[in-house]
């Protein structure tokens, strides 16, 4: 007995068994397509979210650091270069926010798309999807590279979802815009450990004050340092310290009794996404604790429905 399925013809042996036989067969017809699917690597995980919202199903993504991982110090593990020996194509940010990124080798090419997409960019913080504007281009960068990597019939899906990806990330930035703008000026201000938004800040014209970068050596608080960093809160208009984590370490802790600053109940996502999160809804969360921190009132239900629309796209 032959069935013909898809102009493929199949041997069903038996008839007494041509049911389970036939579900067999069914099974048997998705293999060449499953087996031909692509595999693409992710390093960073905001990265890995705009990857996964584009590919769909045309590729599987192998997402390298989880949500909440360190990039900085991400090291290769035995299970990352297993999934990168199969990859079709590699990509991470670039700008040496991973430096184990540059160990690695793959068959498809490795690729900072960060650094492809802000070519003329010549400063020191590799965080640079923070900036909306930024993360599109992002977007513009992998649509083009996944379209060599996928299915040749998969091609308008992908380009159909950058899209409409590039199209929350434009909306994203008139949000934050609004949001920034509902603040006094003097109150445009951002006040962290470590130097993780100056695209954000450089584009809504906030004053980021990043204290251990700015005023310390080699993150070390001495007590000039405090005396400093004291003296430059207090007269930035800050009205909150916002944490990478909580609880909040212990400089943290010391600067906070030092300018009489609170210290927020709510962390920066500054290194990815947060768990059970997106690139969009993290974003959004980030941006509502500045501003409710400095005084401000997010439009957090705006907000949710871009988070909504970026979860919508397929």
């Amino acid at each position: 007995m032959i069935i013909i399925l898809n102009d493929l013809a199949l041997p069903v042996s038996g008839f007494r068994c041509g049911a389970t036989a036939l579900l067999l067969c069914l099974s048997a017809a998705h293999l060449p397509a499953e087996a031909s699917q692509p595999n693409v690597v992710a390093v960073d995980g905001t990265l890995c979210d705009l990857t996964r919202t584009l590919v769909g199903s045309a590729a599987k993504v192998t997402c390298l650091i989880p949500p909440g991982g360190d990039p900085h110090g991400y090291q290769l593990k035995p299970s990352d270069r297993q999934a990168l020996s199969k990859a079709a194509l590699v990509v991470h940010i670039g700008f040496n926010l991973t430096p184990s990124a540059k160990k690695i080798t793959a068959p498809g090419p490795v690729l900072a798309v960060g650094e492809l997409a802000l070519p003329n960019y010549r400063g020191n913080d590799p965080h640079v999807w923070h900036d909306p504007v930024n993360s599109s281009a992002i977007v513009s960068v992998l649509v083009r590279q996944l379209s060599d990597v996928v299915a040749a019939t998969d091609r308008p899906a992908l380009a159909a979802r950058a899209s409409q990806s590039k199209a929350v990330f434009d909306s994203l930035n008139g949000w934050a815009g609004q949001q920034f703008g509902s603040l006094p000026a003097a109150q445009r201000v951002l006040v962290t450990d470590h130097q993780t938004y100056s695209h954000l800040a450089n584009r809504y014209g906030l004053n980021e004050i990043a204290m251990l970068d700015a005023y310390s050596t080699g993150g070390v608080l001495k007590p000039s340092s405090l005396r400093t960093i004291t003296s430059a809160v207090k007269s930035s208009g800050a009205k909150t310290i916002f944490p990478p984590s909580l609880p909040a370490n212990k400089t943290l802790k010391r600067i906070s009794r030092s300018t009489g600053l609170p210290i927020s109940n709510t962390p920066l996502y500054g290194e990815g996404v947060g768990a059970g999160m997106t690139a969009i809804s993290t974003s959004v969360k980030n941006i509502c604790t500045m501003v409710n921190g400095q005084g401000g009132n997010c439009d957090r239900s705006a907000g949710n429905s871009l988070s909504n629309r970026w979860s919508a796209i397929r």
